[in-house]
């Protein structure tokens, strides 16, 4: 089996520039560089990362904590920090929380315990111990999709105290209700997500912003939550069709809950958009296979889970560098179950982007 010193050999250069070049710790000359990668190459040399980890106190291994299995949302997420991940030299160690305060944070603290490099976690709506945790053991942390601040459950003194990535969530929320009341809609019911996430109390907020840009009272007997997933906005959207003053027009908060809709206004035997129009919030693979197809706003998944890698390579590159917050632009995407005519297939893939990216904190 070839060693570094064999590499370093090959290459006419020493161990220590081998070493840069493996580990990117120093800049190396670009035909330096490549003669080290040639002499790898030809070697077969494979770097004995338990040793390497000994040394330097890295792993290069990444701990992602979402709700992966259960949320195929969160599956695109993981797509891009897979790769993001691998594109850096960085191994993936994957937990899923459940969604639960506790199990989350368990398996954040076995993430921890095998030693790696940094966390990306999709926090719960009860954060507390988690970020307890995190705080005192000072772990690199990424706060992906959902946040912490004055919108989300940890509160406004912990905004500042992790970097975070996350979508645009009130913007495109509104632009869906607007466009639902340009129509003519006067009742628009909210299928909402679980209380406390930062991502229900956004799109709640950016439902009232709509609604408030075309001129209507807001009506709270039309916001029901479905606690983000399929079975609790079945049982929300049958409640809410069943008032006496029913709505005309629906818009569900995440993907899960869209599916639970339609079950439920098939069962009831409405028709969309002919009894009751419908818009939800995330697209997704199969959005444009249903009849009508479904008029979403459609999240940067991927670029938001990449991002955070990248985030998180910043975190562990400088340690005391302000915290930050990423904010994805999201597009809303016309389609048919909103009532507007369907597009014409060269339209297909149009897409309105609703808001512009922004950050805060310190810049890239």
């Amino acid at each position: 089996m070839s060693t570094m010193a064999d590499v370093a050999r090959s290459a006419g250069v020493s161990v220590a520039t081998v070493s840069h070049v493996l580990n990117g710790t120093r800049p190396v000359l670009p035909h330096t560089r490549q003669a080290v990668l040639d002499a790898v190459d030809a070697l077969g040399y494979t770097p004995n990362s338990l040793a390497r980890s000994l040394v330097t106190s890295r792993t290069r291994s990444i701990g992602l904590a979402v709700s992966a299995i259960s949320n195929p949302y969160f599956t695109e997420i993981l797509q891009g920090v897979e790769a993001a991940a691998l594109e850096a030299g960085y191994s993936l160690l994957i937990a899923d929380p459940h969604d639960d305060p506790g199990h989350e944070l368990k398996v954040v603290q076995l993430l921890h315990e095998r030693r790696v490099d940094g966390v990306i976690v999709a926090p719960s709506a009860e954060p507390g111990g988690l970020v307890a945790y995190l705080r005192r053991q000072a772990v690199p942390t990424v706060l992906l999709d959902r946040v912490l601040g004055p919108a989300g459950a940890g509160g406004p003194d912990l905004a500042g105290s992790f970097d975070q990535v996350c979508a645009e969530n009130s913007g495109p929320m509104a632009e869906l209700v607007a466009h639902l009341a340009s129509l003519g809609h006067r009742r628009i019911g909210l299928v909402a997500g679980l209380p406390g996430l930062s991502t229900t109390s956004e799109r709640i907020a950016g439902y009232r912003q709509g609604l408030a840009a075309a001129g209507l009272d807001a009506d709270e007997e039309l916001v029901v939550s479905g606690s983000s997933e399929s079975t609790g906005a079945e049982r929300a959207t049958a409640a809410l069709v069943a008032l006496p003053d029913a709505p005309t027009a629906l818009v569900t908060a995440n993907n899960a809950m869209t599916i639970g809709a339609l079950r439920a206004l098939r069962g009831l035997g409405l028709d969309v958009p002919g009894d009751i129009a419908l818009c939800c919030f995330d697209d997704f693979a199969w959005a444009d296979l249903f009849a009508p197809r479904l008029t979403a706003v459609a999240q940067p998944s991927r670029e938001m889970g990449a991002r955070a890698v990248r985030v998180l390579l910043d975190r562990l590159a400088a340690p005391d560098r302000e915290a930050r917050t990423v904010r994805l632009p999201c597009a809303v995407v016309h389609r048919a179950s909103c009532g507007c005519p369907e597009p014409r297939p060269a339209d297909t893939g149009s897409s309105m982007e609703s808001t512009s990216q922004s950050e805060k904190g310190t810049t890239p």
